[in-house]
């Protein structure tokens, strides 16, 4: 039976899609748009995105990502390679009855997004990516070798994450303390760098810096309670699996190694931002480029962190909105 909603109304959903109990939100009437988030994230990052492109006409949708906030979390890393997001989302967008979506993803909901664009590009009317553009690891060396390596030399938290065991016991110990500290640190208010400057062996809140009290201009305690609540929940193994699974991920990529899409894109990023910075090399938006060829806008917010959707929310809307008349006109 297909679904219909009010336009001013959001509502939660706990289906069965591609073999796991995932979460989603839902709001609106209209062509569909579809919001995924990245670590340490749940829907929720995108609960001031929602109900804005709601009221423009749009159908807006956003998942819980595999492991993380109320959708399944398999254990095994192995379980949160390319070939099983992306028939996630396919997963999803056949549950809702739809054949295409817009499509936009913050972090790694970006590359889910991206490897979604290039694998079924029949279902994807267009991609906004936020912050993360599609670049390549090297073809060569497996990405979590190539981390291992950056870590001899000082701290980095994708290694951190890597064991299976140690990080999700000492974040789930302290979720409020790390979720705390996290997101200051990932914000246009401090230099993540100074994060990766700590020496190898410390433990990712020792490296992290003690963050001001909260409210924050841009957080609020009570919007900060949800992801409090929803990580002393879940825990975190489902959010690290999506790390540990990076080599995996590499091999599968290599399937469509060179692929270009058709795909429109559009692309948010901001002045501040740790993985543009540190992650993507020097030019960034031309390895986004050869993938997806038809990149029609690229906006560059000001002042603003890793998590500019918070930051920035009326830019971020403002962009989104442009965007989407674009694609829709």
């Amino acid at each position: 039976m297909k679904l219909s909603l009010e336009s001013n109304v959001l509502k939660h959903h706990q289906e069965t899609i591609n073999g796991i109990s995932m979460h989603y939100v839902e709001q609106g009437n209209g062509p569909v748009v579809v919001l995924c988030h990245g670590f340490p994230h749940t829907w929720y990052s995108w609960a001031r995105q929602i109900p804005v492109l709601a009221a423009a006409g749009f159908r807006v949708v956003a998942p819980d990502m595999r492991g993380m906030g109320k959708t399944e979390a398999p254990l095994s890393a192995d379980l949160y390679g390319v070939d099983a997001i992306t028939a996630d989302l396919l997963g999803l967008l056949d549950h809702l009855q739809c054949e295409q979506a817009i499509f936009a993803g913050l972090d790694f909901g970006a590359f889910a997004v991206y490897d979604l664009a290039l694998q079924a590009p029949d279902r994807v009317r267009a991609i906004i990516g936020l912050e993360n553009p599609a670049a390549p690891h090297n073809p060569d060396i497996p990405p979590l070798t190539e981390y291992a390596e950056m870590a001899k030399n000082h701290f980095l938290h994708i290694e951190y994450f890597r064991p299976v065991g140690p990080a999700d016991a000492d974040l789930a110990a302290a979720p409020r303390e790390f979720l705390h500290r996290v997101f200051f640190a990932l914000s246009g208010d401090y230099d993540f760098g100074q994060v990766m400057a700590h020496p190898p062996g410390v433990t990712y809140l020792d490296a992290l810096p003690e963050a001001p009290a909260l409210p924050w201009p841009w957080l609020s305690e009570q919007d900060f309670e949800v992801y409090v609540q929803a990580y002393t929940q879940s825990g975190f193994t489902g959010g690290l699996n999506w790390y540990r699974s990076m080599d995996l991920k590499w091999q599968q990529r290599k399937a469509f190694e060179g692929l270009q899409s058709t795909v429109p894109a559009y692309f948010i990023g901001s002045e501040h931002d740790v993985d543009l910075e540190h992650f993507h090399g020097d030019d960034p938006i031309s390895l986004m480029r050869a993938q997806f060829p038809d990149l029609r806008r690229i906006e560059m917010i000001p002042n603003a962190g890793h998590l500019v959707q918070l930051e920035c929310s009326a830019a971020v809307n403002r962009c989104l909105l442009e965007f989407l008349a674009d694609i829709t006109s």
